[in-house]
Formats: structure tokens, sequence, C-alpha cells
């Protein structure tokens, strides 16, 4: 697998705390997009998606896993009955992995990142989760051309 060092630019971004079983992610998915219907303030065609995992699925426990579903914004976002909020994934030194692929096996590439590549790199993390950049959408894609860049933060 092929990893690369960047510079990932701070990105404001709009987002919706999901906490719960992985399984009901694309419920709040449903819910960020009605979101993005009703404001306009994270155009599909022009903003970038984002997942941000804050736990890994297979060793938390289903009630408190956390992941945030994100599109990138220029102007703050008001209060609105999704609950969506202003976040920003800070600008830094990351390490990407390019998962082509379904949604399902991200986890795949994230745990070669952290137990594989890692450990042989001489990197340290940076105090910020692994997120995802999602460069197509999965509802308009098929499964196996998805595809997805993983970021992991580091120091320096």
């Amino acid at each position: 697998m092929e990893i690369k060092i960047t510079t990932f630019t701070e990105t404001k971004v709009a987002a919706l705390e999901h906490k719960g079983p992985l399984e009901l992610v694309n419920d709040s998915v449903k819910t960020f997009i009605e979101w993005r219907k009703a404001s306009g303030l994270s155009p599909l065609l022009t903003s970038k998606i984002f997942g941000i995992a804050y736990d890994n699925p297979d060793t938390t426990a289903p009630e408190a896993f956390r992941f945030d579903i994100c599109g990138s914004v220029l102007a703050n976002v008001p209060e609105n009955p999704q609950g969506v909020i202003n976040k920003t994934i800070p600008g830094g030194r990351c390490a990407v992995a390019r998962h082509l692929g379904a949604h399902e096996r991200l986890g795949e590439t994230a745990t070669y990142l952290y137990r594989q590549w890692l450990p042989d790199s001489g990197e340290q993390l940076r105090d910020f989760p692994l997120f995802f950049h999602y460069l197509n959408l999965k509802t308009d894609t098929p499964d196996h051309e998805l595809i997805t860049d993983i970021y992991l933060p580091l120091l320096g």
C-alpha cells in the first residue's frame, strides 16, 4: 500500500456528530443530507465530504462509538433542527492512504496505517483523530469504484 506524507490545509466544516452503533451511521448521513439540502451551505458539487473517526468500532462499545459526518463550508453554520454544528479539521502533516472500494472495508486500510505503517515509519501521531475524505459518493458510485483518502495526522 502506498502511503504519502502531505500537508493538509485547515478546513472549516459543518459537522453532524453521530454517537451510537456503526450500523446507524447511515441514518445520521441522511440527516446531514437533509441539512445540506435545506441550508445550501455545503453544496454537493463544490464542497468536500469528510468523516472524522474518533473511535475504532472494533474496540469501542456500540453505544459509545463516535463519528462526525462533515462537509466543507465557507460560512458559519447557524442553529438548525438537524443539529449540524461548526468544526474545523486542523491543518498539518498527515500520512495519506488511498482506499479503493467499499466503505465497509475502510477499517482494513485504517488498521494497516496504525498497526503496520506507523510503527515502521518513525512518525508520531498528532492530537487529532484519523479522518476520511470521500472523493466520490456512495449514493452515485458502485462500491468497487469508490475512492476514499484516509488521513492520519502526524506531528511536525
